[in-house]
């Protein structure tokens, strides 16, 4: 069970770098951000859509470290990571969420919010990160409740 739980944490922990770093490219280099498709082409959205979206970048990229320091801890044996793990986890739930349904509401009301590749990137990889999310909140909350930590 440690093996399995081991890789687990080791997955959220790529998924968390990943959305952590590809904020903070974001935020530090958007037009990279949009080569590599973690962002959309600008003339493939509506106006408003990439000012809203560097803005969210710039809270994400604030806010994503949590989880991955959470796996870093879990690793290290520091019972801190219980607490990282619950916060971290909330808000990779809320990005997942800010991530898919806002776009969906877009797309419904025929609005343009990036190309193919990009949009089915967003649909891929949220819903990993909210259940990554998810998962790091359950796990904290099993281990808090256990007093094991």
């Amino acid at each position: 069970m440690e093996i399995i739980l081991s890789i687990i944490i080791l997955i959220v922990f790529l998924l968390g770098m990943f959305a952590f770093g590809g904020q903070l490219l974001s935020v530090i280099n958007w037009e990279l951000a949009v080569k590599l498709v973690i962002q959309e082409k600008e003339f493939e959205c509506d106006p408003f859509h990439t000012p809203n979206e560097k803005g969210i970048a710039v809270i994400d990229a604030l806010l994503s470290w949590a989880t991955p320091l959470a796996c870093i801890l879990y690793f290290i044996n520091n019972s801190n990571w219980v607490y990282f793990g619950f916060i971290g986890g909330s808000i990779a739930i809320y990005q997942f969420g800010i991530m898919v349904f806002p776009r969906i509401f877009l797309q419904n009301n025929k609005m343009r919010i990036g190309g193919d590749k990009s949009v089915r990137f967003v649909y891929i990889f949220a819903p990993l990160w909210g259940l990554s999310g998810l998962f790091m909140v359950i796990f904290s909350i099993i281990i808090i409740k256990s007093g094991v930590f």
